[in-house]
C-alpha cells in the first residue's frame, strides 16, 4: 500500500489496501483478529504505524518522494507466506517462451534490469 501521509487513512482505505479490516476487537482478516489497541481511532481513521507494528508490516518512508510504503502483514510477523517462487513465462532472445521451471534442479542466476 502506497501512502502520501500516515494521517487521515480511513478504516476502509486501510482494509482495501491491506486486506486487514480495523474493527473494535482488533485488526481482522476473515475469522482471524489480532488485538491492536490504539490502531483504530474514534474518528474512523487508522494509526498506520501502530497497525503496521502490531501486524509485522514493514513501513518505509521515502523522504525524497514524499511517500510511505506499507508492506504485507501476517499474524506470525513474517512477511513471506510461502517460500515458493512463481513460475513466470519469459521470452528468450529468439522470441520463444521460456519457463524457469524447466531448469528445476539446477542453480539459476536471474538478472533483471529496468531503464527507469
Amino acid at each position: 500500500m502506497i501512502l502520501t501521509t500516515l494521517e487521515g487513512v480511513t478504516t476502509q482505505q486501510f482494509a482495501d489496501g491491506t486486506g486487514w479490516d480495523p474493527k473494535p476487537e482488533g485488526l481482522c482478516r476473515g475469522e482471524v483478529c489480532v488485538p491492536a489497541p490504539g490502531a483504530r481511532r474514534d474518528d474512523g481513521t487508522v494509526d498506520v504505524a501502530a497497525a503496521a507494528e502490531r501486524l509485522g508490516m514493514p513501513l518505509v518512508h521515502d523522504v525524497d518522494h514524499g511517500v510511505w510504503a506499507l508492506g504485507p502483514g501476517t499474524t506470525t510477523g513474517k512477511v513471506l507466506s510461502t517460500a515458493t517462487a512463481p513460475d513466470p513465462e519469459l521470452i528468450d532472445r529468439d522470441g520463444n517462451p521460456f519457463r524457469l521451471s524447466s531448469l528445476h534442479g539446477r542453480k539459476v542466476l536471474l538478472v533483471a534490469w529496468a531503464s527507469y
